[in-house]
């Protein structure tokens, strides 16, 4: 993909450019294990059409959770790509996307004034993502919203044979944006880099759509692309826009659930933030090396237990068999670099432990939150007619799996990061990114929906009609409402032969037991039948 890039920008000059953002710990790696591509990215960059954006060094979560770590973290990054590429980032794109007031401002206090986030529904309402906004503390920051609807018609439903838009031509992109009114003034379409080779394979044509989508739009005299600070010098503010809670692209909710949306993940978010004040005394180079991998997003999206609309995308993003494989695994980590920064301070056990509340059997919050997972009913996603399921078997192994492991004392510390109470998920992690900002124009759209269906577990029991089966109240009642009316009738026919003389029935004996044997075949098997049907229509 870099290659391409160069390709069109020797092709097209400073008619076409784009935005990359990558993150410290990527750097690292590319420095470490890769050279090649780092060098290709330097390559890329000196053409000077592409704009690089600051974010947290380790591609973490630390700007809703600590200020001070998530200033240092920005500054070091902002410091590591002035060192490597030669220019000073002037935007500012947070960790997934993650935006909200307060991270506005934030962005604001360190000098940037132009943020990127997420055009979630739930934060723009009737409003166009295709506007620049200003944040609502300090309207000096601009804000410009990523259209996910033609950015995900690139990232996911490129290849999708079942998209009704199959295939995807450069051309017909290029007619979505035509569509955009005219007043709407900027296109940003952002994505994980991976889209290109990864996500979308080159079997699919992705690179040649890429090839060829630069000079339909250039042909194209009512648009043009931009860099975010350049689109932040020639376009005012439309209005502000409120974000309380916080807001990511991921997934379906644009939350942050994905990577704190259960006990498991807040326990070790909360006690990994709780080490903060102890580390930054530290002038240990490995100990500050690792505790910035430590706090990478990845190890918190490894947890995930959403197990529904957006399972498939957290499972092939997983190398873990199970979020409480990775759990353990990351707990146990924990644990040891707290050895380790004991060792060099001299902090005594005991005053670690009042520190950051190291707890002495961490299963037991494995266990709480198996046993919810084992509460929720079965599900199974469909998904281009392959079927994924949650099974019982699943759970018991991970119950095996706990009680053989020897657990070392990890640190988990009080849960007191307030949900938001919002709603919203690309999830997935993203070592480096590519974005387009287009000045003129833009649109909105969701992930595909993935289908599923629900299956529930045959768990009916033998008495439908309890009623402290609370779950199963509606159900019962509902299956016995709807077969009570033949019961009565079927019944009070058969009393109504019986009520004949004795005479009478001795001579229609024959039609008399026919009947009551129909009666009593059908009172036989009430509730059995009842209750069969409850499971299916649920």
């Amino acid at each position: 993909m870099n290659r391409l890039l160069c390709d069109l920008f020797g092709k097209y000059g400073k008619k076409f450019k784009v935005t990359l953002s990558i993150s410290g710990c990527a750097l690292e790696q590319f420095e470490m294990f890769a050279p090649d591509v780092l060098d290709s990215f330097i390559e890329t960059v000196k053409y000077g059409n592409v704009e690089l954006v600051a974010e947290t060094y380790a591609h973490s979560l630390c700007s809703i959770k600590n200020k001070n770590e998530f200033f240092s973290q920005v500054k070091k990054h902002a410091s590591h790509i002035e060192q490597m590429f030669g220019v000073k980032p002037v935007t500012f794109r947070n960790t997934e996307l993650v935006y909200s007031d307060k991270i506005g401002d934030m962005a604001g206090e360190m000098g940037y004034n132009v943020v990127l986030t997420e055009g979630a529904k739930h934060v723009l309402g009737w409003k166009s993502p295709n506007f620049m906004y200003c944040n609502s503390i300090n309207p000096n920051v601009k804000v410009l919203t990523r259209n996910f609807r033609l950015s995900d018609d690139i990232s996911f439903r490129f290849s999708n044979k079942a998209w009704d838009q199959w295939p995807l031509t450069a051309e017909k992109y290029h007619s979505w944006l035509k569509e955009v009114k005219p007043e709407q003034e900027a296109v940003n379409i952002f994505m994980d880099y991976e889209t290109f080779g990864e996500h979308q394979r080159k079997e699919t044509g992705i690179f040649e759509f890429m090839r060829s989508l630069p000079g339909n739009i250039i042909k194209d005299k009512n648009f043009k692309f931009s860099t975010p600070s350049e689109m932040a010098q020639n376009l005012d503010p439309v209005a502000s826009i409120h974000v309380p809670y916080p807001i990511s692209w991921a997934d379906e909710e644009r939350d942050l659930t994905a990577w704190l949306g259960n006990d498991l993940q807040e326990d070790s978010f909360n006690s990994l933030y709780s080490l903060s004040e102890i580390v930054n005394k530290i002038d240990d180079p490995q100990i500050k090396r690792d505790w910035l991998y430590l706090q990478n997003s990845d190890h918190f999206y490894y947890m995930c237990t959403k197990w529904f609309s957006d399972g498939e995308v957290h499972k092939y993003f997983n190398p873990y068999e199970s979020p409480y494989d990775a759990y353990i695994n990351y707990m146990n980590v924990l644990s040891d670099f707290i050895i380790r920064v004991n060792k060099i301070t001299g902090i005594k056990k005991e005053e670690i432990k009042k520190t950051v509340e190291i707890k002495k059997s961490e299963p037991e919050l494995l266990k709480s939150e198996i046993s919810k997972q084992k509460n929720q009913k079965r599900v199974t996603v469909k998904k281009e007619s392959k079927k994924v399921s949650v099974k019982k078997s699943s759970v018991k192994k991970i119950k095996s799996d706990i009680s053989k492991l020897e657990i070392k004392k990890p640190v988990p510390g009080k849960s007191t990061l307030k949900k938001p109470v919002v709603k919203k998920v690309k999830s997935e992690p993203k070592k480096s990114e590519k974005k387009k900002t287009q000045i003129k124009k833009s649109v909105i759209t969701p992930k595909p929906n993935v289908m599923k269906k629900t299956e529930v577990k045959k768990a009916a029991p033998k008495k439908p009609a309890a009623k402290k089966a609370a779950p199963k109240k509606k159900v019962v009642k509902k299956a016995v409402a709807k077969k009570a009316a033949p019961k009565k009738k079927v019944v009070k026919k058969a009393v109504a032969k019986k009520a004949a003389p004795k005479k009478a029935v001795a001579k229609k004996a024959a039609p008399a037991k026919k009947v009551v044997k129909k009666a009593v075949a059908k009172k036989a098997a009430p509730k059995k039948a009842v209750a069969k049907k409850a499971v299916a229509k649920k």
